[in-house]
């Protein structure tokens, strides 16, 4: 996959480009299904897969507060190419270009400089100055310019035929705790990122758990709790129990994620890693004393396990 930031780094058109355009936060199973309809559509007419989305989220990119993002650029360009899509184009989002009309964005940008032959959106899809843009607008310049509009199905919930696939449905998911359930929107477990960085050193010393520390690079983050997880390191990939909370026993009252990786001893400081989010396995809570607190993370630690394991985690 080409990523490209810049519409003026397109030389020429690309030859029967058939693009889709939105945020596409999450990456989930719904836009998963929009740009495979791409890639047949380019497949049909022997021409390039186009996907277009923005940085940052044109929300924030007009000062309106948008919602934690499910991902951030860097996981959502990599995830879009494991779609298998020919080109990424990754926009810069900002007042010049949101002062786009929906004309000259359609023929100027889509046509002229893209060469666009078809646009698959969904049905809400609204873009331009003042998102005056539309369905209709795109199938009456469609006619004059030379291109076809096709409107993409919403992908629904597995569980219910009412309600759609949906990066806000995601977002309350996880806000919740319930990160069990977001394979079936995602497709994979939600992930977070970061830096381990330096903690306080408790984990190994006074816990006989050492755990790596995490400065969050992402911006959704699960509910308060602790959690079964799998780590992506340099080292490989492990099992894990992270913790994501204020750890209450210690009195300390400062945001921490912290994750204790199972059967592993390098040293991860400053490299940065990923986590998967399986299931949360408790609320956190403020144990006794340091014992008390050392024995439930055993049985986090075997009940972790266990879980990992039924979920076919190697």
């Amino acid at each position: 996959m080409e990523l490209i930031e810049n519409i003026d780094q397109i030389d020429s058109p690309f030859k029967n480009a058939v693009i889709t355009i939105g945020n596409f936060d999450g990456v989930h199973k719904g836009h998963q299904s929009l740009f495979q309809q791409v890639i047949e559509k380019a497949r049909q007419i022997n021409g390039t897969s186009i996907v277009m989305t923005f940085a940052p989220h044109p929300l924030k990119a007009l000062g309106i507060a948008g919602p934690p993002l499910i991902t951030r650029k860097d996981q959502k360009v990599e995830l879009i190419e494991k779609c298998g899509i020919d080109i990424l184009l990754c926009i810069r989002f900002d007042m010049a270009f949101a002062a786009v009309t929906a004309h000259d964005f359609i023929e100027k940008i889509l046509v002229n400089k893209i060469g666009m032959k078809t646009i698959i959106i969904g049905a809400d899809y609204s873009f331009g100055k003042d998102r005056l843009g539309n369905i209709d607008l795109l199938k009456k310049e469609g006619k004059r310019l030379g291109f076809k509009t096709i409107i993409s199905p919403w992908i629904n919930d597995t569980d219910s035929d009412m309600e759609r696939i949906s990066s806000t449905r995601i977002r309350e998911i996880v806000m919740a705790g319930k990160v069990d359930q977001v394979m079936k929107y995602l497709g994979r477990h939600y992930q977070i990122r970061g830096k381990v960085i330096k903690g306080r050193e408790r984990g190994g010393s006074q816990l006989g758990f050492p755990t790596a520390n995490i400065k969050l690079h992402d911006e959704l983050c699960p509910k308060l709790g602790v959690y079964a997880v799998t780590v992506e390191t340099a080292k490989g990939n492990f099992w894990g129990v992270a913790n994501i909370g204020f750890s209450p026993t210690f009195g300390d009252q400062i945001f921490t994620i912290e994750v204790h990786i199972l059967d592993f001893n390098h040293d991860l400081y400053n490299t940065r890693i990923r986590v998967n989010m399986v299931e949360k396995l408790r609320d956190e809570k403020k144990f006794a004393n340091i014992h008390d607190l050392s024995e439930q993370i055993k049985k986090d630690i075997e009940i972790a396990r266990d879980i990992l394991e039924k979920n076919g985690h190697s």
